[in-house]
């Protein structure tokens, strides 16, 4: 059986300095006080345009984010392919809504997908949606309402942009993830997603959208979609998540009188998402798998799978994904084994993905657990390490 508690593996290109400063790190998301702290100066620090990159560079920055650019990110990328992971780089500028900001967006993630395809350590190109269209386009177009001439022109340049997008992609030869959104923009995102599925997905996988198995629908939404996939011949992509905008869609839903989209438990979802992954498996013919989570028990389910279906480690029509700065003893022992991995490398300047930070210290402090077992298999490296004369 694999053993996930194995930091020897796990740590391997964290050097002596790299795992005490990350021991420090996780200490100081481990106070959810300090957090809230962090959150409200990184909301000034936008706001006023106050310098704090000196502060969070060397910190927050370091452990979670893979440079400034695509070239920044060379030599993180490289040095998880030497250890068997891939990467995929991941822009995480926060999505405005002025077209010179889409614009720029755009071209940013044309030119990743480019990059991905001469990099062989780069296996997957992605983009979030909000990124590319007006937000309020996106919600409007998934309620169904009529758009204006004005709006419907935005959509369809968002439709335009997603195809070239697909097609740069299918040119080069990697796969691209469509990352899931807020439920009120999902309609319209699945849609075009499905239609692009349609396109580039004949004989394999070009094209993944993102499943949040934390909604009520998706499970059914998926056995809809494999139904449709077999009458129109493709191959589905599916990026499976629990999901990240639990709180805000309970209380949307709620502020605005509709019925809460989201699970009423986190059992329920990982009951979802393990049958999610069962489907799929049972339907791998039609469906390509990546696992996106930092669950044991759910990545233990689709391992035993892998097996029960006479399947390889290395099938390229599953992988396993992982935060950069998370969960290395998931993905780095997975690696061991022969598995596909790829790290989720955020890259961008460090004054714009000051949001994507502030949340992702957000998340380790409030998912039950996360950042207690993270800090704890760090200090169980230390240890290691001191105990065999290798600190």
């Amino acid at each position: 059986m694999l053993d996930f508690t194995n930091t020897e593996i796990a740590f391997k290109i964290r050097s002596n300095a790299e795992l005490r400063k990350a021991e420090l790190l996780f200490r100081f998301v481990n106070n959810p006080t300090l957090v809230g702290l962090l959150g409200k100066m990184a909301t000034c620090a936008v706001k006023f345009s106050i310098p704090i990159g000196w502060m969070v560079k060397p910190t927050l920055y370091a452990q979670f984010v893979g440079g400034e650019s695509l070239s920044g990110c060379a030599s993180t990328a490289q040095k998880l392919w030497k250890h068997k992971v891939s990467s995929i780089l991941d822009y995480s500028v926060e999505g405005k809504n002025d077209e010179v900001s889409i614009r720029s967006c755009y071209k940013e993630i044309m030119r990743s997908i480019e990059f991905a395809g001469k990099h062989p350590y780069v296996a997957f190109a992605v983009f979030k949606p909000t990124g590319i269209v007006r937000s309020d386009v996106l919600e409007k177009a998934s309620s169904g309402q009529a758009l204006s001439q004005h709006e419907n022109e935005l959509f369809q340049q968002f439709v335009k942009r997603v195809d070239e997008m697909c097609n740069k992609a299918s040119e080069v030869g990697v796969s691209i993830l469509v990352d899931a959104e807020d439920f009120c923009y999902q309609q319209a995102i699945d849609d075009v997603v499905e239609r692009m599925m349609e396109r580039y997905n004949g004989e394999k996988a070009t094209v993944y959208n993102t499943f949040q198995m934390y909604r009520t629908d998706r499970l059914d939404y998926l056995k809809e979609l494999h139904k449709r996939a077999l009458e129109k011949d493709f191959v589905i992509g599916a990026k499976f998540v629990r999901g990240a905008y639990m709180e805000k869609e309970r209380e949307r839903a709620a502020l605005l009188g509709y019925p809460s989209p989201i699970n009423p438990s986190k059992d329920i979802t990982d009951k979802m998402y393990n049958a999610a992954l069962m489907f799929a498996v049972d339907n791998i013919g039609k469906i390509s798998i990546f696992a996106g989570t930092h669950n044991e028990d759910s990545i233990r389910l689709l391992i035993e799978l892998t097996y029960k279906h006479s399947l390889s480690a290395n099938d390229q029509r599953i992988w396993f994904s992982q935060l950069y700065g998370m969960s290395d003893n998931l993905s780095f022992n997975l690696a061991a084994e022969g598995f596909n991995v790829v790290k989720y490398l955020p890259y961008g300047p460090v004054k714009e993905v000051l949001p994507y930070l502030v949340r992702r210290a957000r998340e380790n402090t409030s998912v039950a657990g996360q950042t207690s077992r993270e800090l704890n298999l760090v200090k169980q490296e230390i240890s290691r390490r001191k105990n065999s004369k290798q600190w």
